[in-house]
């Protein structure tokens, strides 16, 4: 894989991450995206024998878009406070099955992860071990197809940041991310590889040094079922 570039300095990454990739090493010791920031960065800089890399943050294995990285231990601490104080502005596209009831609307539920399955579900408030999820949803673009019905592009605008977070809340709305082979029933029992349509487009954030806010953007025109819309 060629690494995508969006922005590098001395302090930060942002690269593109393709589909299908990890965010970092996982059960099938596929490569993951550390690899490859941390490979580009030694053939950048030869003289450094083990570049630092920070991971600030993680997008499912299925899920395309920006992620920044750390290249600086500084950098990661001040990008993880950002993550932590809800500061970095993150915005998907996601196509849903179906169309939502309105064409904007917040979304706020309690999530519990289940580790054994690698799982969230949606549970009550006084739940033990439950955290808040939000995000806010516009809809952008409607369109039939023959072989899935009714698709629906949405812009996502991410408030909190919880495990499986935007596929769970989708689902739970009765609008399941097309692809998904976890939260939505069509495509439970599709053995071969999908792409879940859910893609990070926009990362606003501030420059770990400059304290400039610094936005980034990435586009899946090329990846299906993207390619069917026109607003993309």
């Amino acid at each position: 894989m060629n690494l995508k570039v969006l922005y590098e300095d001395s302090h930060i990454i942002v690269v593109e991450k393709p589909p299908k990739i990890p965010s970092q090493r996982d059960k099938t010791g596929d490569k993951d995206m550390l690899t490859y920031v941390s490979e580009h960065l030694k053939i950048k800089y030869p003289v450094a024998k083990s570049p630092y890399v920070g991971l600030i943050q993680r997008l499912d294995r299925p899920v395309g878009g920006a992620m920044v990285f750390a290249k600086t231990k500084i950098a990661n601490q001040r990008l993880s406070q950002q993550i932590q104080q809800k500061e970095i502005g993150k915005v998907y596209y996601g196509i849903v099955c179906g169309v939502p009831e309105k064409n904007h609307a917040v979304l706020v539920d309690f999530l519990l992860k289940q580790g054994k399955n690698n799982l969230s579900k949606i549970v009550s408030k006084d739940t033990a071990n439950a955290k808040e999820a939000i995000l806010e949803y516009d809809l952008l673009e409607t369109l039939d197809t023959p072989e899935h019905g009714v698709l629906s592009l949405l812009k996502i605008v991410l408030k909190t940041g919880r495990h499986h977070q935007i596929r769970v809340q989708l689902s739970n709305a009765q609008l399941p991310l097309w692809g998904d082979t976890k939260y939505n029933k069509r495509f439970a029992k599709q053995k071969e590889w999908t792409q879940i349509a859910l893609w990070a487009k926009t990362l606003t954030l501030e420059h770990p040094t400059t304290k400039k806010s610094l936005t980034f953007h990435s586009s899946p025109k090329n990846h299906y079922p993207f390619t069917l819309f026109e607003k993309i």
